[in-house]
């Protein structure tokens, strides 16, 4: 008698979606057009069924989290992304922030004696702080902390950064690495359709730009994480677009950790007319992007864009992981219209957040060297320990 996820895949009535599930199943690469499909024609119950499965083939029960910080050196920027309430342009920097070395560094030391293992360092594309003043920023910070992991500056953060240096990607990665960074986060991917990003970030890096800085990254040693923007003006075939090239990179270095869709949020933006995706049509998206990027390890899903139930639910359609506790110092979240306004969780509260769930919360570093597994600490015991608080 077939039982399970081989049952649930039997009894689905249209051909293409079975046969789709039965290559899951035997773990088979879906093509784009068979990732169109799911879109077109997945219900949400299908979709979860077998991304929950190939999620819990790779990683069990376990739900990954780290504690980071994040810091944004200026929201000042020279692009004009459609989507963006976050960016001041560089005309109207006084309604912005530009933060000094010093003050950042005073922010790595507020962290002095507490367990954070990753500093998140990403903002606007600011004209005037250039290749030597962020080298500076990360040699201050491996001096003051040598073991602190730097992940740090988008593609478009980097591309304008070596345009201005009249470096080479490489060149560029090269110094930025002997001065401390460690890794690259995904930001900046948005959607990488040439139809769609020149009508939401057509002044930026392009596609082709933005994968070669993570190839070259990956090339050199250093690992990356990667992003896509959805729920605005896109179509399913530009969402399979992206996933695609992305899976064909990392069939080429293997170098990305994870990939995080990040939902769009239509507030204080140029595109507020655009309505925001439901909640069904988000999860249908982590399902389908768990299915479809098979060499991916892990699927993160961001807690403060989605919010804390929202995120929960998300570890049933595939994601594996929900970031950090965060400490988001400043409003990149907030000031997009996120769920979360103040977007930070003690490592109690993000523990209990993923055993409400009946998940096994694992703290990791960047990487995903497993730091600590939570799943036999009492909730009483996190919260009377201050260094989970």
């Amino acid at each position: 008698m077939i039982t399970g996820i081989e049952a649930i895949v039997d009894a689905v009535t249209d051909i293409e979606l079975k046969h789709i599930g039965q290559k899951v199943l035997a773990n088979e690469r879906i093509s784009f057009k068979e990732g169109v499909i799911l879109f077109e024609k997945g219900s949400l119950g299908y979709l979860g069924a077998l991304a929950n499965w190939v999620r819990e083939q790779k990683h069990g029960n376990i739900t990954y989290f780290n504690r980071n910080f994040h810091i944004e050196p200026t929201n000042v920027c020279v692009f004009s992304c459609a989507f963006c309430a976050y960016s001041r342009l560089y005309a109207h920097r006084e309604e912005g922030w530009e933060l000094s070395t010093q003050q950042m560094l005073d922010i790595v030391k507020s962290y002095d004696g507490k367990p954070v293992t990753e500093v998140h360092i990403v903002g606007g594309v600011h004209p005037k702080l250039n290749m030597e003043f962020f080298m500076d920023v990360m040699k201050q910070i491996k001096a003051h902390r040598p073991d602190l992991h730097i992940k740090g500056y988008t593609a478009v953060e980097l591309d304008y950064m070596f345009r201005k240096a009249k470096l080479s990607a490489e060149e560029g990665l090269t110094m930025l690495k002997a001065a401390g960074l460690d890794s690259l986060p995904g930001g900046g991917a948005e959607i990488f359709h040439p139809e769609i990003r020149e009508k939401i970030c057509a002044d930026k890096v392009d596609a082709d730009g933005w994968l070669n800085i993570h190839r070259t990254a990956h090339l050199l040693g250093m690992h990356s994480n990667a992003t896509m923007l959805y729920g605005h003006i896109e179509s399913y075939e530009h969402r399979i677009d992206h996933m695609d090239r992305l899976r064909t990179l990392q069939d080429e270095t293997g170098g990305f950790n994870t990939f995080i869709p990040l939902k769009f949020r239509n507030m204080d933006n140029d595109m507020s007319h655009v309505p925001e995706s439901t909640i069904i049509e988000d999860m249908r998206l982590y399902a389908v992007a768990r299915l479809y990027m098979d060499n991916f390890p892990h699927l993160k899903a961001y807690w403060p864009m989605l919010g804390r139930k929202n995120a929960q639910l998300t570890l049933s359609f595939g994601v594996n992981d929900l970031d950090g506790t965060i400490d988001d110092t400043t409003k990149i979240y907030s000031m997009a219209g996120s769920e979360e306004q103040n977007p930070s969780l003690s490592t109690a509260e993000l523990v209990a957040l993923i055993k409400q769930v009946k998940r096994e919360p694992v703290e990791r570093d960047t990487l995903y060297n497993e730091i600590k597994n939570y799943a036999d600490i009492s909730q009483t015991e996190m919260e009377i320990n201050p260094l989970y608080n």
